[in-house]
């Protein structure tokens, strides 16, 4: 019996604003890109603060992004980290970091800095591309995988069963990690 299992499961993306957020969503939903794209982003306006503890209630996975061409955006990482620390109400909740926007060349955030970071704090890390397709699926799936496997995060009384994690069929698209993932 191969039936796909279908769950809901609550995944932020967080980050400064113009790090790529809703670019990369859109590219793993849609497989889209959008230069233009102005979507809203509250990313740690004073006004929203009353809305930060609802968005964060029962999350399973965060997805924090930062922009490998904008130091400033990998310096405040610790802010939101301690964001998540404050409101999350999970203990066991799988953390990413993506380094995004790698097909830029004038690059501030070398590799090695995210990743000695991510290792640091315990967190999967990635380096993408919204714009060429790099990393994005490995991201997603890399991180529902892991929901997956940990304990309490993801109940259901079909968790032994596959889960269909896009629409996509295999082959197809970038590659998952395409030589980007280090999954920790």
């Amino acid at each position: 019996m191969d039936e796909d299992v279908l769950t809901t499961l609550k995944i932020l993306i967080i980050g400064e604003s113009g790090v790529g957020k809703s670019s990369l969503l859109l590219r793993f939903t849609d497989d889209t890109f959008d230069p233009e794209l102005a979507i809203w982003d509250t990313a740690g306006q004073e006004r929203f603060r009353t809305l930060t503890p609802s968005y964060y209630r029962g999350a399973q996975g965060v997805i924090l992004v930062y922009d490998v061409t904008r130091r400033d955006t990998f310096v405040k990482l610790d802010n939101w980290l301690n964001e998540l620390e404050t409101y999350c109400t999970r203990n066991d909740i799988v953390n990413m970091l993506v380094g995004n926007k790698i097909d830029k060349e004038n690059r501030e955030v070398d590799r090695n800095e995210g990743l000695k970071f991510a290792r640091k704090h315990s967190m999967l890390f990635i380096e993408a591309s919204a714009k060429t397709c790099d990393g994005v699926q490995c991201a997603f799936e890399e991180l529902v995988e892991k929901i997956i496997q940990t304990p309490g995060l993801w109940e259901s009384e079909n968790q032994n069963k596959g889960v269909k994690l896009s629409h996509r069929e295999e082959g197809q698209g970038g590659g998952a990690c395409g030589g980007y993932c280090s999954v920790l």
